[in-house]
């Protein structure tokens, strides 16, 4: 069995790894903020709360492209350094935003997290990629994406147990978290500086003239494209579960939103960070396209029975939603970037715009939450995991073609 990170990459791949809990944290914090403001802010409806989602993932879409062009240009520590500065930045603009408590203030604290995150996640997720055997770079980057599913478990965490709770001045407290967030960040990106990532070489390939530039030349890469949509589909499922699973289980009755954000730690994303691990293991006996084939399927049918509201069985089937998608982001981006060569870079900027669909997603199953009831709004994530299924069946029978 092939090494799954070669020995001359250990270090940077354990370096790398480290800045896939500080995104994590960022990202399913937000899962806090949008129940807690719908609670603090008078008149705060389900859509109108969804723009937290909306702020945050526009800011991955605005960036992508200027990410991919810095890193393609400056190298991948230039990336890191520049995410985590903004991500730094962003998160300390929280503490004057709570003295004014302005909703307005917060979405552009977050816009700007976002804009550090697009750096980081465009520098990382590449080059974890490339430091071990082509054969096994959906194995490595789900066993790295396993450090950002721990992030994603503090973040609820930390965030619901300072925001939900009973103390006096609870609301006012939302500064805390992300004032500790940037002192990590700006802390790391100080380290960073000091440290030299070993840029991978890529054989250069001759791009046709009529395609023109990089960009023109993977636009004509139909299975790239592919990989494009499924990754923006499980993007608008995930984020959209995310951005609920709060409001889904206090709204039913099941538990009060502080024990809800400790359950979404714990149960929903502590599955998803155990999912990846696993699954990173399974990919190296079963193949890495039978194993999202899989958790495609089970996904779509634990998402159907959560919108048909049967109780207890819905409950038990949106925990075990985050087992089966926990390996679909890692994986899906794994795929898409298989064989392209000196195209990688700008290939993964490209990828990095898919996180849009946590600002569609969230926002659409607001307003048919608003208008039904929340078990009925589950049918924006059941498309976008029948997107995800398709892809999954198309690589699984290109694989054994």
């Amino acid at each position: 069995m092939k090494a799954l990170v070669k020995r001359q990459y250990l270090l940077p791949f354990f370096l790398i790894t480290s800045l896939f809990f500080l995104w994590g944290a960022a990202h399913s914090i937000l899962d806090v903020l949008n129940k807690h403001f719908q609670n603090v802010i008078p008149g705060m409806t389900h859509a109108h709360s969804s723009m937290v989602q909306v702020m945050f993932y526009l800011g991955y879409f605005v960036m992508a492209i200027p990410a991919g062009i810095v890193i393609d240009r400056r190298g991948y520590r230039t990336g890191v350094v520049t995410g985590l500065l903004l991500y730094g930045i962003g998160a300390l603009m929280f503490w004057p935003g709570a003295q004014i408590m302005s909703f307005n203030f917060f979405l552009a604290s977050l816009f700007v997290i976002a804009c550090g995150l697009v750096f980081l996640e465009t520098a990382a997720n590449p080059y974890v990629t490339e430091l071990g055997d082509k054969e096994t770079a959906a194995s490595r980057l789900n066993l790295a994406q396993s450090f950002n599913g721990l992030g994603c478990v503090c973040g609820p965490l930390f965030g619901g147990l300072l925001l939900f709770s009973d103390a006096e001045g609870a609301e006012s407290r939302i500064a805390l978290p992300y004032v500790v967030m940037a002192a990590v960040a700006l802390s790391v990106a100080i380290a960073f500086t000091r440290i030299k990532l070993p840029e991978i070489p890529h054989k250069v390939e001759k791009v046709d003239e009529a395609t023109g530039s990089k960009l023109a030349h993977l636009l004509h890469n139909k299975a790239f494209l592919f990989g494009i949509v499924a990754l923006l589909s499980y993007e608008v499922s995930e984020i959209s579960i995310n951005s609920f699973f709060i409001n889904y289980v206090s709204d039913g009755g099941w538990m009060n939103p502080r024990d809800a954000s400790i359950a979404l730690s714990f149960g929903g994303l502590g599955l998803f960070m155990m999912g990846r691990v696993v699954g990173s293991l399974l990919m190296q006996h079963v193949g890495t396209e039978r194993v999202l084939s899989i958790c495609a399927v089970c996904t779509f049918l634990c998402t159907f029975v959560v919108m048909l509201n049967m109780g207890m069985f819905s409950l038990i089937a949106l925990v075990l939603v985050y087992v089966f998608e926990s390996i679909m982001f890692p994986t899906i981006f794994a795929l898409s970037l298989r064989g392209l060569g000196s195209l990688t870079k700008r290939a993964s900027s490209l990828l990095m715009m898919t996180p849009i669909g946590g600002a569609i997603g969230p926002l659409l199953m607001g307003m048919v939450a608003d208008a039904s009831s929340m078990s009925v709004a589950f049918i924006i994530p059941l498309i976008g995991f029948a997107n995800v299924l398709a892809y999954a069946f198309a690589q699984r029978k290109e694989h054994t073609a």
